[in-house]
């Protein structure tokens, strides 16, 4: 059957993300110097987060408590609350940061809107998310908006089912192999890889995919050959 919706994931696929949660990470682990090298820092941060994952979901305001959270623990509760004070500040920049959108993002929208139903399917913080679409200008070009509080199997089949369509019939496009590509190629759609330059931890996977629906591309401009 042919593929009647092209799904966009958002972070680090239209719009730049994850090298501001690198930057922070960096700040907040200078911060912390003097209780733990840097390296071992983040190591502690990233561990929380994980921790809190299923209580906070994605996204930038779970990632400052995190941090507060960690620097109560390392620091053994003695860290003031001025240093406090920085990390909600830290966080709120990132929440203040302008949206850059990725080169290429507006011709493929451009092109591709009159051939598909466009969707935008990311996860994340809600409000930060619609904020973030608000700013971009891009929402002009989307059928339906699906803001996810993950991207497993099980949420996929929801947005196909809100969507009418069969799995054939829907093509997912992002930059993580965990979340845009592989549970979608187990539902029986297709699936695009377009790699960012940096990927968070949580999202890298070591696995080679071998599957006759998928394709990875260097560039999203490479869309356009073929759809």
């Amino acid at each position: 059957m042919p593929i009647k919706v092209v799904a966009f994931d958002a972070d680090d696929t239209l719009w730049v993300n994850e090298p501001y949660f690198s930057q922070t990470e960096q700040a907040f682990c200078q911060l912390m110097s003097d209780f733990l090298p840097p390296h071992t820092m983040a190591q502690e941060l990233f561990k929380t987060e994980m921790n809190n994952l299923a209580l906070y979901g994605y996204g930038i305001k779970g990632f400052m408590l995190s941090m507060i959270e960690t620097a109560l623990r390392v620091s053994q509760y003695s860290i003031g609350p001025r240093s406090i004070e920085q990390l909600l500040h830290l966080g709120k920049e990132m929440l203040e940061m302008p949206i850059e959108l990725l080169e290429g993002v507006e011709e493929v929208l451009i092109a591709l809107q009159p051939k598909y139903r466009l969707v935008l399917a990311t996860k994340g913080d809600l409000l930060d998310q619609e904020r973030k679409l608000e700013k971009s200008g891009l929402a002009r070009f989307f059928h339906h908006i699906e803001i996810m509080s993950d991207k497993q199997e099980k949420d996929y089949q929801k947005l196909l089912r809100h969507l009418d369509i069969q799995p054939d019939e829907f093509m997912m496009i992002g930059n993580s192999i965990k979340s845009d590509v592989l549970p979608v190629l187990q539902l029986g759609g297709h699936a695009i890889h377009v790699p960012f330059h940096t990927t968070w931890e949580h999202e890298k996977v070591d696995i080679q995919i071998n599957h006759p629906l998928f394709r990875q591309l260097e560039h999203r401009l490479e869309l356009l050959n073929f759809l």
